[in-house]
């Protein structure tokens, strides 16, 4: 069976940017899993680029064949898993809608709650550019789930022998000799990659033997990797200006004045914007506040929000003047660019962009400043629907936030397409 680092985990996903990734890289761990680990094996795509000249297959055929290979495969190494073929195309990971795909396919797989999800995908360094796009995918996903991280190296191997792996934690799982068997067989019905589709130039052999001797071996690499990814939504206010119509939209402006209508008080002294985007709901909440302090991670959205408002900002370059402050950082990490006098904060349309435990971080040190205030308001507002690509719904943050916050509800509105709550005292 196999232990470290997989101790504690209930709930395997493997990512294969192509079939026979996930064969030759975890192949053996697979067939170690016992039948208590739940399994599940992504494989991005077809293969259908992997002899590109070959004059007997069109990329189709090879398609059709390598989706055979791999599922042959998966069941032989892991019977109780579930095989998912994506059909994304092959050489294209690094389209920005193709990886987004891939992203949301394996963040609603791992669920909202990953803590006990390891998900093993291809190496970030491993050379191959579908391999490392497979990786970055990946660390999207637990980034946003919180699932551990495990990237398995394929094409590092035989493109730089000798050279060892420039990580910290590198895992060498050895193992039984069933398994080590079971791979062997699994690497045999790869029949298109292991043996030549034919005598005629451009159907070579793609995996010959002297490199399919090192994954015959007695154990398997893997790289525990820290989960992350760049923000989100930089690439998306470059793309539009306002890319949720917040200033049009009727929803949008009528969700605002709800907002301000639900605020227990007339005033507040300093408050707290989680998320403040392109700074619509900042231009109304600065009407009710002293001094507000909108924060959002993403550079481009509090440029489009200073050039809507005028507003100098504090953070990377900023001189924070004014009523209204809008401050470049990533919450609940970095903590220090709140106020200690804050007594509102609001989050709105923000907090299913948090993983489950980025946002209970983010409600315990809401409630740590607001401890021992006597005036302090919290107020969230959410759409209730899929956000694709996250774990969490409007209603999932709400129920975060009422378990962590340690405050009483003051009130509540839910209709078809919104939740907002107000805790206050």
């Amino acid at each position: 069976m196999v232990s470290a680092p997989l101790d504690g985990v209930l709930h395997v996903v493997v990512v294969a940017a192509h079939p026979d990734d996930e064969t030759l890289g975890v192949g053996g761990l697979l067939a170690d899993l016992g039948p208590d680990v739940t399994v599940d094996v992504v494989v991005a795509t077809d293969g259908e680029a992997s002899h590109p000249r070959s004059p007997t297959h069109t990329p189709e055929q090879l398609a059709a064949r390598r989706r055979a290979e791999v599922d042959d495969a998966v069941r032989l190494l892991a019977p109780h898993a579930l095989l998912h073929l994506l059909g994304l195309p092959d050489g294209g990971l690094a389209e920005p809608e193709v990886r987004a795909r891939l992203v949301a396919s394996l963040v609603r797989l791992v669920g909202p709650d990953g803590t006990r999800t390891a998900l093993l995908s291809t190496y970030r360094h491993d050379g191959h550019p579908d391999h490392e796009e497979a990786a970055r995918a990946a660390a999207s996903a637990a980034w946003r789930t919180d699932a551990r991280l495990l990237q398995y190296p394929v094409w590092w191997w035989p493109w730089r022998p000798g050279e060892p792996l420039p990580e910290e934690r590198v895992h060498r799982i050895p193992l039984s000799g069933a398994a080590r068997a079971r791979k062997a067989r699994a690497l045999a019905g790869h029949v298109s990659q292991v043996e030549p589709l034919s005598d005629q130039p451009g159907d070579e052999v793609l995996l010959p033997q002297d490199v399919l001797a090192h994954f015959r071996g007695p154990h398997e690499v893997v790289v525990e990797v820290a989960p992350g990814e760049e923000s989100p939504f930089d690439g998306l206010h470059r793309d539009d200006a306002d890319p949720w119509d917040v200033r049009g939209a009727w929803y949008e402006r009528r969700k605002r004045a709800l907002t301000l209508a639900a605020l227990p008080h007339e005033r507040y002294g300093v408050a707290l914007e989680v998320g403040c985007s392109v700074g619509a709901l900042a231009a109304d909440l600065a009407a009710r506040c002293d001094r507000l302090v909108a924060v959002d991670e993403a550079a481009e959205a509090l440029r489009r929000a200073r050039e809507a408002a005028g507003v100098p900002g504090r953070g990377p370059g900023g001189g924070g003047r004014g009523q209204v402050e809008l401050t470049r950082a990533r919450l609940p990490e970095e903590w220090h660019v709140v106020p200690e006098d804050v007594e509102l904060v609001v989050v709105s349309e923000v907090g299913y962009f948090l993983s489950p435990n980025r946002l209970r971080t983010l409600a315990r040190r809401v409630r740590g400043t607001l401890e021992g205030r006597s005036r302090a308001t919290v107020l969230a507002c959410h759409w209730r629907h899929e956000i694709v690509g996250w774990p969490l719904r409007g209603d999932d943050v709400h129920a975060l936030l009422e378990e962590e916050l340690g405050l009483p509800r003051r009130s509540c509105l839910v209709e078809d397409d919104v939740v907002l709550t107000v805790w206050s005292r």
